[in-house]
């Protein structure tokens, strides 16, 4: 990391569905902020989502939950911009849009191991590598902790890696377990845990 480098705000951007933002989300953004450094972190929800094969629940809906999920984690903020996009949203367009409008950040791109063997797939994955160095979640307990991936063998200088606790939380299973009228406080916090009930979010009759 160059002087300049050091002395930029660091800044991390976080995106996802969040449908319905989860425990291991929260604890990912902790995570991020503690182990980077970081001066700001960028919650971006998806707009349209190219590799979601199902529709995402309305963007108010979403957005509404996320602001209840980090409201105690006070270097996390929305970012509305892909819920504004037309079309397919994709990470680099972001990215080059975070850079125009902040040219003297450093970004730290954050994202999860699956996302991460998968990345040599994304659109203009090489650029995604210079706008950003990238953040691996890896799970504590987990034999692929620490593993390299493709992109990172020839960019090692772009990666870091995060720890995380062992969290098998995910937004496909809390679903499911709200269509089969089954618990969820132990998978996301009271608030949005509230707000699903309130809306009738995720039930099938």
């Amino acid at each position: 990391m160059t002087t300049a480098d050091a002395e930029a705000r660091r800044v991390g951007v976080m995106g996802g569905a969040f449908d319905p933002p989860h425990l291991a989300h929260v604890a990912l953004a902790q995570a991020a902020c503690e182990q980077l450094q970081l001066d700001q972190l960028r919650l971006i929800p998806t707009g349209q989502a190219w590799h979601k094969p199902q529709p995402l629940t309305a963007a108010c809906h979403r957005l509404a939950m996320a602001e209840l999920a980090f409201a105690d984690l006070p270097k996390v903020t929305l970012d509305r911009r892909e819920m504004a996009r037309d079309g397919p949203s994709y990470t680099i367009d972001t990215l080059r849009e975070l850079a125009v409008s902040e040219p003297d950040v450093q970004w730290f791109l954050i994202i999860g191991a699956d996302q991460a063997r998968a990345l040599c797939t994304w659109k203009a994955w090489h650029e995604i590598l210079q706008s950003a160095i990238i953040c691996v979640a890896d799970r504590a307990c987990s034999i692929r902790a620490g593993a390299l991936f493709d992109a990172e063998i020839k960019n090692p200088e772009r990666f870091r890696h995060l720890d995380m606790p062992t969290m098998a939380i995910s937004a496909t299973e809390i679903r499911a377990r709200i269509s089969a009228n089954l618990d969820i406080h132990t998978l996301v916090c009271e608030p949005v845990a509230r707000y699903i009930a309130a809306h009738h979010l995720y039930q099938t009759v």
